[in-house]
């Protein structure tokens, strides 16, 4: 199976995919992404790709497309139903992140940190 990684992940999600020996793994530069779809089994995208009916088209063989995130919004999905091609998705996948920046975001705003950003910035140091 040949699975064509149209963005950048992480290098542990390649691992995953490159310790099956019989799958081969792919992450070609956008100007050859048409030619490498052309005998692709999968393919996985984050949220840059838009994977249209022109891509597919490109992709006879395409049976997966999987998206490393929550959405599949830069996915034509009646396109890939239509050529029979199952679209995944990865809920849930980014909880922990979004929760943490949250917080994060909760706390400066608790602590007034833009404006003490650009107090001390603008030369001044007020610490109350």
């Amino acid at each position: 199976m040949k699975i064509v990684v149209a963005e950048k992940v992480a290098a542990s999600a390649l691992a995953v995919f490159k310790e099956q020996s019989d799958w081969t793994v792919v992450s070609p530069e956008k100007d050859v992404l048409a030619t490498e779809l052309a005998d692709a089994d999968a393919l996985l995208v984050r949220s840059a790709v838009l994977v249209d009916a022109a891509m597919m088209d490109k992709a006879p063989k395409l049976r997966v497309i999987g998206r490393a995130g929550v959405g599949i919004d830069n996915i034509d999905l009646d396109s890939a139903t239509k050529r029979g091609i199952c679209v995944m998705n990865t809920p849930g996948g980014n909880a922990i992140a979004v929760a943490e920046h949250t917080l994060a975001l909760m706390l400066a705003l608790a602590r007034h940190l833009t404006r003490a950003d650009s107090t001390t910035h603008a030369g001044k140091w007020e610490k109350k």
